[in-house]
């Protein structure tokens, strides 16, 4: 599946990374310690968060992740963004509670 059935499905706003949105997405991670997701998420992987600092791009990056979905409406900060198109890393925002996105996620077979 590409983000960009997942952005439709879930009407996901594109926040950055509009260029990217064929990425391939192969399965989902869902933490908000950094650590965590470095040692468990895979290339590949729609990560869901709450977290909107800069450092959850470089993690997005550094693993090769197809893409950021920041929950509940955090607000994501100006420098998070550009940081994103600068390195080609998708960050999406949906309304909806972390628990929620990610049963769309699964009812989409993610």
């Amino acid at each position: 599946m590409k983000v960009r059935e997942i952005v439709e499905a879930l009407q996901l706003e594109i926040l950055a990374g509009e260029a990217h949105l064929d990425n391939e997405v192969v399965g989902g991670y869902v933490a908000d310690l950094l650590s965590c997701v470095m040692a468990g998420a895979e290339a590949g992987n729609i990560w869901v968060t709450l977290q909107t600092h800069a450092n959850i791009v470089a993690v997005a990056s550094l693993l090769g992740l197809a893409g950021i979905i920041v929950a509940e409406g955090a607000p994501v900060p100006p420098e998070s963004l550009e940081k994103a198109e600068e390195q080609g890393v998708v960050v999406l925002a949906s309304s909806s509670r972390v628990y929620e996105t990610v049963a769309q996620l699964v009812a989409l077979g993610i």
